[in-house]
């Protein structure tokens, strides 16, 4: 089964081409604000919708007049006008605000949706990245497996430059039969229905520190004000660049975690039981008191309640172990080697139920030791939870040879209305016929 994988490569470019890698991407910049006022000033001051196909087939008459524009690739200058609509329609879908003009500093980079324009000279292991009209630029970094290269994306990021390139390939991974339930959480961040536990490393807390003294110097610097023309000093941005690259740090740390425990995970195991969480409601931003009961929802706090800042740092320490993205490596790297990933639906109550007897009682969070009443079974309380995941999971039939059956009956129904909403993508465009351009 051929699926598409990406791959993040290092790139060491010249001093020559590092400067015209900084001229393309304010080329695309303007490219992008552009197309963004283009569509802004038709509908207030015409009443007109401009769609993508009508701003790509101006793309020629508007490199005859911006000659600069020739060298940088028709495929490419279709991807950023592409961008501009995506943009538009996830926020018609009410999936993001309304689009906003982008500064030098905020543009990251554009991307060759193609294979024109680009070609990667390596078998995943370093090699070199040929740009049309700009050369071989030498390139590090280990996929994992390659295949055939095709779309890439070039950013800007941190001062360095990265080359991400996502090929067709043929994955393979090596697992074992065993079967194993996972309980997630924030003091341990995995409980394992084996016995083993998984830490939480923490780190955002142990950089936490040196990011508020960072912080601290930030706020005494001389900010940027562009409503009254002021520019930041050089310090300032000293300081704004220091803290980037603390919290790029850290985003780097949990995911290379992520991708080990998960790797770690599917080696031992060709089938993984987990509760069926809601991320997204239960980071869910506490919002200001209410009042009134019947009005308040869910995130709303009660009147006089003081809870606000424990339910900040509960979501702090929520999204610091990653569980979402956790569950995702762990998701397609199953997929992988042909593993089976189970869902355990909230009505089992992994964490009131006893795994030997299924005698069930509620408990508190504070008792964290799980004592059955029933058969005298003893166990911490997240690996009892995870042991009654794995019951679950076998109680279904779940084996090897049944694979896609059970992912079939393990997946969520969800009702025609709430279907997620799709912006469309590059993909979609090009197997659409090419529109003539408006007379």
């Amino acid at each position: 089964m051929r699926v598409t994988r990406r791959t993040t490569f290092r790139l060491y470019p010249t001093k020559s081409q590092e400067v015209k890698l900084h001229y393309w991407r304010r080329l695309h910049k303007d490219l992008f604000n552009a197309c963004l006022y283009h569509r802004k000033t038709e509908y207030q001051r015409f009443g007109n919708s401009i769609s993508y196909y009508d701003q790509q087939n101006i793309l020629p008459e508007f490199k005859e007049c911006w000659h600069e524009y020739k060298e940088l690739g028709s495929q490419a200058l279709q991807a950023t006008v592409k961008r501009v609509d995506y943009a538009f329609q996830r926020f018609f879908s009410g999936l993001g605000g309304y689009p906003k003009f982008k500064s030098a500093r905020d543009y990251r980079g554009w991307t060759y949706p193609g294979i024109s324009g680009w070609k990667a000279h390596t078998t995943g292991d370093n090699g070199y990245l040929e740009l049309s009209n700009l050369g071989q630029i030498q390139m590090r970094g280990k996929a994992r497996t390659w295949g055939n290269p095709t779309t890439c994306t070039v950013i800007w990021k941190q001062g360095k430059w990265y080359a991400s390139i996502t090929v067709n390939c043929d994955p393979k991974r090596e697992t074992s039969t065993g079967a194993i339930g996972l309980d997630f959480g924030t003091h341990h961040a995995i409980a394992c229905s084996d016995g083993m536990i998984i830490d939480n490393p923490r780190f955002l807390a142990n950089t936490q520190q040196k990011i508020e003294q960072s912080s601290k110097k930030l706020r005494r610097k001389r900010a940027p004000n562009f409503k009254k023309k002021i520019k930041a000093s050089q310090r300032w941005r000293k300081a704004r660049k220091q803290i980037s690259k603390l919290q790029s740090k850290v985003t780097c740390s949990r995911q290379d975690w992520q991708h080990k425990v998960a790797a770690q995970i599917v080696k031992s195991n060709s089938l993984v039981a987990t509760e069926k969480l809601n991320i997204k409601g239960m980071t869910r931003k506490a919002t200001a008191v209410c009042s009134s009961r019947e009005t308040r929802p869910r995130n709303c706090l009660k009147n006089g309640s003081k809870r606000k800042h424990q339910k900040t740092g509960l979501n702090r320490s929520l999204l610091e172990v990653g569980i979402g993205n956790l569950i995702s490596l762990i998701k397609y790297k199953l997929s992988e080697c042909s593993g089976v990933f189970v869902d355990v639906p909230l009505k089992i109550a992994p964490s009131q139920t006893c795994p030997q007897c299924g005698y069930k009682k509620k408990k508190e969070l504070s008792q964290r030791v799980h004592n059955c009443e029933n058969c005298n079974f003893v166990a911490d309380r997240d690996v009892a939870a995870a042991m009654v995941m794995l019951n679950y999971a076998k109680g279904l039939g779940t084996s090897l040879s049944n694979a896609d059956a059970v992912r079939e009956a393990c997946a969520p129904r969800i009702p025609l209305s709430k279907n997620p909403q799709h912006c469309g993508g590059f993909r979609k465009v090009q197997q659409l016929k090419r529109q003539k351009p408006r007379t």
